[in-house]
């Protein structure tokens, strides 16, 4: 079980995901989850803190503390993707996150779609150092990393535990579906809704994954991707016919990914490079390699009756090499 939870991976992956999961957090504040600094306005009484808001305790949210966690955990993201000081702006991180969370989901709704997210976030300081394209390979990375796929595959799992014990069967039979696409359903929902028992097989469909979803670890690692590929295209009809987006989610569930083969700054510096004239110069005039003989020069005519040098010729096996 500790090979399996700390299973080495290259530290040019734990580069990746740090730097992709604190990008995505500072788009999270200007992007999804910019309405949050309009709880200032809502009453105080209307704030019932979650139960580690409680446990903490934390303060009610007002103007100057919700922006000073937006600018600081902004800044403070953004240094993060950079790799540098892992630790201490890793923490830092986690804790404005974790607070600006809170402060969101303290007014009666709770998103399921950040758990791995903040999980991620409490494990990359962990981490330790790790450098773009490092091959080298880290258990302390690793074990960042399969925890944070652990806590995906957990919001999975539970989802469809919840379905079923609040909701009973009656949530695979009933019309859960349809009332999300009379809701927020886009055209092509409409399509799919009136195909006859589509959105009741879909409910068993749904739960069926969900239940299913831990099989992920005991794949072999091309049907691992494969079915992470699968989790992937779910998300995309769930935004296409409900527009609900789970990008948090879909942030940490890059865990999986081998995430060290992705590098847009070296593919875009060999794009440059190959429209510049300056490397089209430099490959012109550069040295023939060294595997390749370079042409010989003209020697000129020969002299009339002079044999070609005979110090220039290696001697035929079996014959002398003078005359």
């Amino acid at each position: 079980m500790n090979r399996w939870l700390t299973e080495a991976v290259p530290r040019g992956r734990v580069a990746a995901f740090r730097t992709l999961i604190y990008l995505f957090v500072a788009a999270d504040l200007v992007i999804f989850t910019p309405w949050v600094r309009t709880r200032v306005s809502v009453p105080g009484d209307l704030y019932q803190p979650l139960l580690i808001g409680r446990l903490l305790p934390l303060p009610t949210p007002t103007e100057t503390l919700v922006t000073v966690i937006f600018w600081a955990l902004l800044l403070l993201a953004l240094l993060a993707a950079t790799g540098r000081a892992p630790r201490l702006l890793g923490w830092a991180v986690c804790a404005l996150y974790l607070e600006w969370m809170i402060i969101a989901m303290s007014y009666g709704k709770v998103d399921h779609d950040r758990f791995g997210l903040l999980v991620a976030l409490a494990v990359l300081p962990t981490a330790g150092r790790a450098r773009h394209g490092d091959t080298t390979r880290t258990e302390a990375g690793g074990w960042a990393l399969r925890v944070t796929q652990i806590a995906v595959i957990c919001t999975y799992f539970l989802a469809a535990f919840a379905k079923l014990r609040f909701g009973g069967l009656d949530w695979l039979t009933g019309s859960v579906l349809a009332r999300a696409i009379i809701r927020r359903g886009t055209d092509l929902a409409d399509l799919i809704a009136q195909v006859p028992y589509l959105l009741i097989v879909a409910q068993f469909g749904i739960v069926a994954f969900e239940l299913l979803s831990p099989v992920v670890f005991f794949l072999p690692p091309r049907w691992r991707l494969a079915m992470v590929g699968f989790f992937y295209s779910f998300h995309a009809v769930t935004i296409a016919t409900i527009t609900i987006s789970f990008a948090p989610h879909l942030a940490a569930m890059t865990s999986f990914l081998p995430l060290e083969r992705v590098r847009p700054l070296v593919w875009a510096r060999r794009l440059v490079g190959r429209g510049s004239p300056e490397a089209a110069t430099t490959d012109a005039s550069a040295p023939p390699p060294a595997d390749v003989d370079p042409v010989p020069a003209d020697p000129g005519p020969v002299a009339a009756g002079a044999g070609p040098a005979r110090d220039d010729q290696a001697p035929v096996v079996g014959r002398p090499a003078g005359p």
